[in-house]
C-alpha cells in the first residue's frame, strides 16, 4: 500500500517530535505541526532527509555553529531557521 501525503505528514510529525534531543524535539515537532500541511511532496521529502541527518547536526546548523551542507540548504531548512517556538 502506497503512503499517502497525509500518512507521510503524520509519520513525520511523530518523528520530528521524538528525535532524541529535547531542543530539537521542541523545535522540529512544533515546526512540523505548523508547517507540514502547507509543504509540497518534494518539500516533505526534504524535511525527511533533514531528519535523517541527525539531531546534533540539525541543532548546530540552526544555531549557526556549523555551515549547512548544500543538500540541506533549502526552503524547508530556512523555514525551520526562521520558525519561532511558542512557549
Amino acid at each position: 500500500m502506497a503512503e499517502t501525503k497525509e500518512m507521510m505528514m503524520r509519520r513525520l510529525v511523530y518523528r520530528a517530535s521524538y528525535t532524541g534531543m529535547k531542543e530539537t524535539d521542541l523545535l522540529l515537532g512544533q515546526f512540523a505541526k505548523a508547517h507540514l500541511p502547507s509543504l509540497s511532496l518534494e518539500e516533505l521529502h526534504q524535511f525527511e532527509a533533514l531528519l535523517d541527518a541527525g539531531d546534533p547536526s540539525i541543532f548546530a546548523w540552526v544555531r549557526g555553529d556549523e555551515e549547512v551542507p548544500a543538500e540541506f540548504d533549502n526552503k524547508v531548512f530556512n523555514l525551520i531557521k526562521d520558525f519561532k517556538v511558542e512557549r
